[in-house]
């Protein structure tokens, strides 16, 4: 159903790693740790500077990958993680893409399943990769069916 989309990706798109939004991340997740958030503990942290938690990026832009569509209800969240370079730092700007890494079908309790497997990105203005995360959407029968219409 999608094997024709790997390896297509987003262009980039420009973020901002910005102290309000770091802060409420922060909070909405109920990381308090004052790296995040404190001038004075970012200064004399061994990054000498406020960085962001390391889920941060969930909040980024990465773009649209032409002709993949995907249903805004229906699609469950499978695995993610996240490999890091360096930290994203409080203030810099991130330029962010998307890729379609793999898709494949298993079938289950539930009926035909297909697993999405998605990569995104994030470099500095240099093109140095900060992250990458990858994370997985199952897509039930159901949507598959949808989708197939």
């Amino acid at each position: 159903m999608f094997k024709d989309q790997i390896g297509k990706r987003s262009n980039k798109v420009k973020n901002a790693v910005e102290r309000g939004a770091v802060k409420k991340f922060a909070e909405a997740i109920g990381d308090l740790h004052p790296i995040y958030f404190d001038e004075d503990a970012g200064r004399l942290s061994r990054y000498q500077k406020n960085i962001a938690p390391p889920t941060f990026p969930r909040v980024f832009d990465y773009g649209v990958i032409e002709d993949l569509y995907l249903p805004n209800k229906g699609l469950i969240h499978g695995e993610q993680s996240f490999h890091y370079e360096r930290p994203l730092y409080v203030g810099e700007e991130i330029y962010c893409y998307s890729q379609v890494k793999n898709y494949f079908e298993k079938k289950g309790n539930f009926g035909e399943m297909g697993f999405l497997v998605m990569e995104n990105c994030g470099e500095d203005s240099e093109g140095n990769v900060i992250f990458t995360s990858s994370s997985t959407v199952v897509i039930s029968e159901a949507v598959r069916k949808v989708l197939a219409r």
